[in-house]
């Protein structure tokens, strides 16, 4: 079968978008996208849009972003899976290649977060949870993942400053990216001093909600060797999994089962070993989701994770390079686009085109994209040609 390759990347700033609606978000990385790929609308097949409708005026969001970028009568559809969506866009694109139902299909994750009020988010996000037994009792995002947290510091002895660890070094490298909501370095001492959201977890652990784009152009294989003038990067593993939607269900609150069978599935079809991996983009919604994406994906053991950012092997440098762009902890998260944004960023990095943020001889990169509180995970292999 065919392999698939991006031919173009195209990314936005992420933040309080005000400036724009979301179809006026998705033409600035679709028009970014097509010039790095160095081709016109009538070259395009179809396009897939990842995004949470939930969080918009607008119902039915493909119909708005095509006729806005221009696509009309090409096919369009949405993929929604919570936070996890860009990925499933990506996936579904992926799978119409391979199909051979198109050559050429452009990928836009596309998402405006900041016109609901707080309040208004988390009410939505809980209901991510089950909702005729847990949900229905208050539970949060943030309380979830204070619970993973709780869990692994009483199974492991993580500490909640190897947590902080994790925003120090996002927020270090967020403040050398562009497109980062959160451009400024931070300390240990001022992550300490922030409030508590949902104990332990801090603000400083907590990822931000926010407006923003990114798209990627897929191609087949002939295509991608006919047209691309830059190095093709191969999606070469591509790992898909669920959990239950109770967490009281699963085996365990500090891993990720979905993570875990994803993971596995991608590296088998890739071919590659969790050591073969030179830079990663993984889902840091909150601090403990970074230090249990370590483990899940075979980065380190269970249980080693605070150890392994507490000693720097995240930073470039270290065994893995993880979240250089600052990750969704600096970079924000607009939920519908984060997992088109990671691939964006593993592929500039796989392009060596990452600034003062290249992670040296990267040739094997991954992405870790969770849905909702680990009911769905997507792990991508990338390949530079």
């Amino acid at each position: 079968m065919s392999k698939v390759g991006i031919i173009g990347i195209g990314h936005g700033v992420f933040g309080r978008r005000s400036d724009a609606t979301v179809q006026e978000l998705a033409f600035e990385v679709f028009r970014t996208a097509m010039e790095d790929a160095g081709i016109e609308r009538k070259d395009l097949d179809a396009s897939v849009i990842g995004s949470v409708p939930e969080y918009h005026k607008q119902r039915s969001l493909p119909g708005v972003i095509q006729e806005y970028l221009g696509l009309v009568p090409k096919p369009a559809w949405l993929t929604e899976v919570a936070c996890a969506s860009g990925s499933a866009a990506i996936r579904t694109a992926w799978m119409a290649i391979k199909a051979g139902v198109h050559d050429i299909v452009a990928v836009i994750g596309c998402q405006k977060m900041t016109e609901l009020e707080t309040p208004e988010i988390l009410a939505l996000m809980g209901r991510v949870g089950e909702v005729q037994w847990e949900s229905i009792f208050g539970t949060t995002f943030p309380g979830y993942y204070a619970m993973f947290a709780h869990r692994h510091m009483h199974e492991f002895g993580t500490t909640h400053e190897q947590l902080l660890h994790v925003a120090i070094k996002n927020h270090f490298y967020g403040a050398k990216n562009k497109y980062a909501f959160f451009q400024k370095e931070i300390t240990m001492e001022k992550a300490k001093d922030s409030d508590t959201v949902a104990s332990p977890l801090q603000i400083f652990d907590c990822c931000v909600n926010a407006d923003g784009a990114a798209c990627v152009i897929l191609a087949n294989e002939k295509k991608a060797k006919e047209i691309c003038k830059k190095p093709v990067i191969w999606l070469e593993g591509m790992g898909c999994a669920t959990s239950s939607m109770s967490v009281l269900k699963r085996p365990n609150l500090f891993g990720i089962p979905s993570a875990q069978k994803a993971a596995a599935d991608a590296y088998e079809m890739a071919g590659v070993k969790p050591t073969d991996i030179k830079v990663a983009e993984v889902h840091d919604c909150f601090t403990i989701a970074e230090i249990m994406a370590y483990e899940d994906l075979g980065f380190c053991k269970k249980g080693e994770g605070g150890k392994f950012i507490e000693d720097r092997q995240t930073y470039i440098g270290g065994k893995i390079p993880v979240n250089v762009d600052g990750g969704l902890k600096a970079k924000g998260h607009p939920i519908g686009t984060t997992g088109v944004s990671m691939t964006v960023e593993i592929s500039k990095q796989l392009r060596e085109e990452a600034g003062e943020r290249q992670v040296p001889d990267a040739d094997i990169g991954l992405t870790h994209n969770v849905g909702g509180i680990g009911q769905y995970t997507f792990v991508q292999i990338l390949r530079r040609d």
